[in-house]
């Protein structure tokens, strides 16, 4: 029988020639460092040096980086699909928008299901004044029973100076407002018919009136008075006309309801986004770029974690994993010879049992690590948040009753 190398009671990662098989971490320091200890904390977990471990350096090298990709791997996939919702529609690659590991995913991330704050609808605050968020103005021909247009044809829309990108359907639109006719409400102030041809104020003039109305009154009022009777006028007119609604379909289509009754022009504002065909702005420089779409979870951006970034507790979980597939490969070939010749007898290895206790540490390992990991689920975070207030308020209801005051 060959003789079967055994390992030779100590390692020197630095000096081996392509330790792991994919080059990881091979520039990482603290995985180099990590490296030689982990491989003899494992063959000593083995039984090193009362028995020999057919295993080299670069079999524990190998342990140890697949036991940490198999880390990031648990905890990328559970972050993924905690935040798919806010990725979906983002950009994957740009700057440092290729690896998603040291990105913060917030509610305003993503583009398909993209939550606004009031500062940056408001343009007042958030993320407004990013390039992502100017606002530009454009006009619309509106025709006589058209009730959709395409936003990219120019012999209808007119953009402002430089949005020019969506006419090539790189970018699409957000509309944030449309403008439709419709007279001032401090022209209907005094004057409810004004702009009609039939207002107050065209008959008084008749009758030599001048510019005042029987509306007007020269008492001194406070002004929230002239703010709320506008308003009132405002809030009137949305309740009793006919109300102007619009959907946008695939980036680049209006559609108008009602169904326009005749010619005219639309003003409407509107922001950049992410158009169809991948193109979008790089949150970072403003810039525009073609760009790939996130639109699932095989395309997340993640790469495989920076391995001086894992905290201890990763860690530990880390070096357990790697003793389990060194585990594993020793009762593999161990399993090849099976029964091995020693002076006078023979005797059979413990194969059997090395994959058995390597298979069930390495289910442990990853079910307690999913478990860890969907503890800390934002649906399980917000369970528990809400369990603990209404613990906090059951506690103060129990207190004492609450005298009621009458007046």
């Amino acid at each position: 029988m060959a003789e079967i190398p055994i390992w030779p009671g100590s390692s020197s990662f630095a000096i081996t020639n392509n330790p792991t098989p994919f080059g990881f971490y091979d520039d990482d320091n603290d995985f180099i460092e990590d490296a030689d200890k982990v491989s003899t904390w494992c063959a000593q977990r083995l039984g090193y040096p009362l028995v020999d471990i057919e295993l080299q350096s670069i079999n524990f090298y190998s342990c140890f980086e697949e036991a940490v990709n198999e880390y990031g791997s648990q905890v990328y996939t559970y972050k993924i699909r905690d935040n798919i919702g806010k990725l979906v529609g983002s950009v994957t690659s740009s700057n440092q928008w290729d690896d998603l590991n040291q990105v913060n995913i917030n509610d305003d991330f993503g583009t398909n299901f993209q939550g606004s704050g009031l500062g940056s609808n408001s343009q007042t605050g958030g993320t407004y004044g990013a390039a992502s968020s100017k606002t530009y103005s454009a006009s619309l021909d509106v025709k006589l029973n058209k009730q959709k247009y395409d936003l990219i044809d120019t012999n209808l829309v007119s953009w402002e100076t430089g949005s020019t990108q969506i006419q090539t359907g790189n970018l699409g639109v957000k509309i944030q407002k449309i403008y439709h006719y419709s007279p001032a409400a401090i022209n209907r102030y005094f004057d409810p018919y004004a702009g009609t041809g039939t207002g107050i104020q065209s008959l008084m003039q008749t009758f030599g009136f001048g510019n005042y109305s029987p509306g007007v009154n020269f008492m001194l009022m406070p002004m929230y008075f002239d703010a709320l009777k506008l308003q009132a006028i405002e809030l009137n007119d949305t309740i009793r006309k006919s109300g102007y609604h619009y959907e946008i379909e695939q980036d680049r289509y209006l559609k108008l309801f009602p169904i326009p009754t005749s010619d005219y022009k639309l003003w409407f504002d509107y922001t950049i986004t992410l158009g169809s065909q991948g193109g979008g702005i790089d949150p970072i420089t403003g810039e525009v770029a073609q760009q790939n779409l996130i639109t699932d979870m095989s395309n997340v951006p993640y790469a495989n974690p920076t391995y001086k970034f894992i905290n201890q507790p990763g860690r530990q979980w880390i070096r357990k994993y790697a003793l389990a597939l060194a585990k594993e490969m020793l009762g593999s070939i161990r399993g090849k010879y099976q029964v091995v010749p020693i002076p006078g007898s023979e005797t059979t290895l413990d194969y059997s049992r090395l994959l058995s206790e390597a298979s069930e540490e390495k289910t442990e390992l990853i079910n307690s690590l999913r478990e860890d990991l969907e503890n800390v689920t934002t649906e399980n975070q917000l369970g528990r948040t809400a369990g603990e207030n209404n613990n906090k308020l059951d506690a103060q209801l129990s207190e004492g009753r609450y005298q009621i005051y009458i007046h």
